[in-house]
């Protein structure tokens, strides 16, 4: 009996220790932003930091305390239609693209809920007796993943706030990873594969995936070439030089009209052009641009023209999983790296149960997947069967590509 209860105390200690350092880190990121940093929302598709602070917060709240933590009242009636996201099963919610307009609450009223929160979290991991930890348990490992993805759209929104700054302020230090490293030297190598099965999606002793990463089986690859590396910023720039922003014919219909009505001409904060060596403006504040560290802030429209131009073609999802847990691939994790393939279901998709039910299966059709993490990806969130995905337009996150091509 004592060995038993000795096991449920440590493991109880391991889940308040993750929960911890999660949450930790979601506050390191606000650290250093002023309270108009944290406020500001520079398009619909981005949100303000204090929201996503707020947002994850209301999270655990009403998908582990309320339901699960007996006599726990919520922090703010108000705030399930302030920082609901999208969970129509939970209840109307203010519009998404009017988040920056929520000055109240106050970016330090949004830290006391994470207080109060925190509070209630943490002795419910450390009291919740067996049936009701059983119950609840998955949906807090939902709930800490839910947060880092959440940790990578802070860097990435707030990337997009600052660039429109005329100051073009810088938002961090050397010490935080928001930049990619560089990857690339000589001419890429080319990893081959041959006709084959292959499995694919998470597998099912894995700690933790997504729904959308289930169930796990097998595809059908015909032979096929997939570059060892991303594309280079060095490599990508030569395409500009050659004309590939003026060039229709290497551009899908969709791209070339965005091509045409956005006035692209080079990858989202490259400026100077004109000059031997143009800049990119980073969370450090702009910077050279290093021709060997891959190019990102790509649309997929972007990286497929940039693909036609090279004689080569993006990869799909399942060339890129399987190359990536053959380990054969370089470079995997300082840029998601867009495919050829839409984002649909696999074959006997079942979404989680309940009211994250909503989580992703919603979402799966007009967007394309995209693999293998970047620099923004929280230590240890990403995996092989990782799918992100986003409409083909998108282009604040940080995404690139790999070229493929067949054998």
């Amino acid at each position: 009996m004592e060995a038993r209860l000795s096991a449920v105390r440590s493991a109880s200690h391991a889940v308040r220790a993750r929960y911890d350092a999660v949450r930790a880190r979601s506050l390191a990121l606000a650290a250093p932003l002023s309270a108009e940093d944290q406020c500001v929302q520079s398009m619909p598709d981005a949100s303000p930091t204090k929201w996503h602070l707020a947002h994850t917060s209301w999270f655990f709240e009403t998908v582990v305390l309320q339901p699960q933590a007996r006599g726990y009242r919520p922090f703010d009636p108000h705030y399930g239609y302030l920082f609901n996201s999208y969970y129509e099963a939970l209840g109307p919610r203010h519009p998404r693209p009017q988040r920056g307009l929520l000055t109240r609450p106050s970016a330090d009223e949004v830290l006391r809920y994470r207080a109060h929160v925190d509070v209630a979290m943490r002795r419910f991991i450390e009291t919740a007796d067996a049936a009701t930890w059983a119950a609840a348990s998955a949906l807090v490992e939902l709930g800490l993943q839910h947060e880092q993805q959440h940790q990578e759209l802070i860097l990435t929104d707030l990337k997009h706030l600052l660039a429109g700054n005329p100051l073009q302020p810088a938002a961090y230090d050397a010490g935080l990873r928001c930049h990619p490293a560089p990857v690339a030297g000589d001419a890429p190598a080319w990893r081959r594969r041959t006709d084959g099965l292959a499995h694919v999606g998470a597998d099912p002793q894995a700690v933790f995936a997504f729904d959308n990463e289930t169930p796990r089986h097998r595809v059908l690859l015909r032979a096929h070439r997939i570059a060892a590396r991303p594309v280079s910023c060095g490599e990508y720039l030569a395409f500009i030089r050659d004309g590939g922003y003026r060039r229709a014919t290497l551009w899908l219909s969709d791209g070339w009209a965005a091509v045409q009505a956005q006035g692209w001409e080079a990858p989202l904060y490259w400026s100077g052009l004109d000059q031997d060596r143009p800049t990119v403006y980073t969370l450090y504040g702009p910077r050279p641009l290093e021709p060997d560290q891959p190019v990102c802030h790509l649309s997929f429209y972007e990286a497929a023209a940039y693909a036609e131009w090279a004689g080569a073609r993006l990869p799909t999802e399942f060339e890129w999983e399987a190359a990536a847990a053959d380990g054969v691939l370089g470079g995997v994790g300082e840029v998601w790296e867009w495919t050829r393939s839409s984002y649909d279901p696999y074959p006997g998709f079942r979404p989680m149960a309940g009211a994250v039910s909503e989580y992703n299966g919603k979402f799966m059709v007009g967007q394309l997947v995209l693999r293998g993490g970047s620099c923004a990806t929280p230590a240890g969130h990403a995996r092989p069967s990782y799918r992100n995905f986003f409409p083909p337009a998108t282009r604040w996150q940080f995404s690139g590509l790999r070229l493929a091509a067949e054998a």
